[in-house]
């Protein structure tokens, strides 16, 4: 296993709550802690809520031991976070140090790019070929085996292509972090919304990278409750103590009160997540045959819940010169807001907008209504 950020090496946890334990044990008068002078239930201080409640933390790992196929324990292998946001950052700062490299793959969640920035990395973009968004096994080869190249960032299934990384593809990826002695850091938020007959396969149960994998991911998008900020770092014990540290100097901790709540999701049945990529396919269906009978091309998604559209023609027939001045224009000549393509890709070679399905199926209908004739309307 490639060796722990240099950054970080010195941390610890947080002194001042070190002492608020050396006082619990020892009986003492706590005057080190800027709490009130009250006692909290011994329930929470017992829960590490910094890293989690306990209750939290044990339905968790039941929960993805279940789906990830590996085993988790609940104490060592896992921190919680304010949001996959955090969790992707805190990765980043565990294992990169400054001036090292991180391949990210292109088109990429927008975040990526900067989480190596802020860690003072260099981003060293692949690209993931439209339609079918694959990497070249030589490009990334090149990458990976750029001197000073620390760790990889995998979205799967990808935002905002929708690709669901294959087998094969992992299998790829996890040869070449192995020969050159790479972390894998992975965005794994849309891992329930997968489309048959395409399958999610979490690459840390893929043989030999449990050590080298740092899983990310969060509650935001499978239990649809985006503003709750309750995400995961999912890794060996060595990898979770550092990323401890930096998560306690980050944002300390996640709200204790949904996490109370939230365990309630972590128990449900197989079945809301069977259901759940039922509406899904449904929604994909409805949105995506609509678009293309309005004369969108689109790159039908494999899972997650965006559909891409190349509009490079378009936007060459209508003049336009960059894809945020014709996502602007759709929102206000047609009255649907998308996010312009050239956010997510390194480079400019793609015109694209991306379309977001995960919403109702009377407000979809009204969007493709809206949509009714949308070249004309650009062109006015």
């Amino acid at each position: 296993m490639p060796a722990l950020s240099k950054r970080t090496e010195r941390f610890t946890d947080s002194v001042i709550r070190r002492m608020t334990r050396v006082a619990l044990k020892y009986d003492a008068i706590n005057l080190s802690q800027g709490f009130p002078d009250f006692d909290p239930p011994a329930a929470i201080t017992d829960r590490l809520l910094t890293w989690g409640a306990q209750n939290f933390r044990e339905a968790l790992a039941a929960k993805q031991r279940h789906f990830m196929g590996i085993d988790i324990n609940p104490d060592t292998d896992i921190v919680v976070t304010c949001g996959s946001t955090e969790a992707m950052m805190c990765a980043v700062m565990s294992v990169v140090d400054p001036g090292e490299r991180v391949v990210v793959f292109s088109p990429f969640y927008e975040n990526y790019g900067a989480d190596a920035i802020l860690c003072g990395a260099e981003p060293t973009y692949v690209t993931l070929r439209a339609p079918s968004f694959t990497f070249d096994e030589a490009e990334l080869e090149a990458a990976c085996a750029r001197p000073g190249t620390k760790a990889l960032i995998l979205c799967n299934p990808s935002n905002p292509t929708g690709h669901v990384f294959s087998r094969a593809e992992l299998d790829t990826i996890a040869r070449l972090a192995e020969r050159y002695d790479l972390f894998v850091i992975t965005d794994e938020v849309y891992e329930h919304i997968v489309y048959a007959p395409h399958v999610h396969t979490y690459f840390a149960s893929l043989p030999g990278m449990r050590d080298r994998t740092l899983s990310c991911s969060s509650l935001s998008k499978t239990y649809s409750m985006t503003g709750w900020r309750l995400g995961y770092v999912i890794a060996t014990p060595e990898v979770i103590d550092r990323a401890k540290k930096v998560h306690d100097f980050l944002t300390v901790g996640a709200a204790a009160p949904l996490m109370e709540v939230a365990v309630a999701g972590l128990t449900l049945p197989d079945s809301y997540y069977e259901d759940m990529a039922a509406l899904y396919t449904h929604k994909r269906d409805l949105f995506c045959s609509g678009l293309r009978d309005l004369g969108f091309s689109i790159v039908e998604p494999q899972g997650a819940y965006y559909v891409m559209a190349d509009v490079a023609g378009v936007e060459r027939e209508l003049g336009y010169t960059d894809d945020e001045t014709f996502a602007v224009d759709l929102c206000r000549k047609v009255g649907v807001a998308t996010v312009p393509g050239n956010c997510f890709f390194a480079g400019d070679d793609y015109h694209f907008v991306r379309f977001h399905f995960a919403k109702s199926d009377a407000l979809l209908e009204s969007a493709l209504d809206a949509l009714d004739g949308w070249r004309d309307k650009l062109a006015r």
